[in-house]
């Protein structure tokens, strides 16, 4: 796992899960390679769209009201950063819905 992720999760919240951004690392795989693809871009509905129907709802198992509600509070913890990545967005997901047990 990069300590690149876990540093940037920390600029948003304390004690970090190893095994929960190894989970995340690894749920994202390839994806991750592509600097356009380990990033969220909030500004774009079908982005958040895909955030709701994949990540959050199969990895999270997540009803879509919950998860668009998440989404909305990440994308506003996080508004002041031009990049996000991919991989604080969904820790910060997890976080915000209450839904950490399913990253281990």
């Amino acid at each position: 796992m990069s300590q690149d992720y876990k540093a940037d999760i920390e600029k948003y919240t304390s004690n970090v899960s190893d095994t929960a951004v190894a989970n995340i690392v690894k749920y994202c795989g390839i994806a991750l390679r592509s600097n356009d693809a380990s990033m969220v871009s909030t500004s774009d509905k079908s982005e958040l769209d895909r955030v709701r129907d994949g990540f959050a709802k199969k990895k999270l198992a997540l009803e879509p009201d919950a998860a668009e509600a998440g989404i909305k509070k990440v994308a506003e913890q996080m508004k002041g950063e031009r990049r996000k990545s991919r991989v604080t967005f969904y820790y910060l997901l997890a976080e915000a819905t209450g839904t950490m047990d399913k990253l281990g």
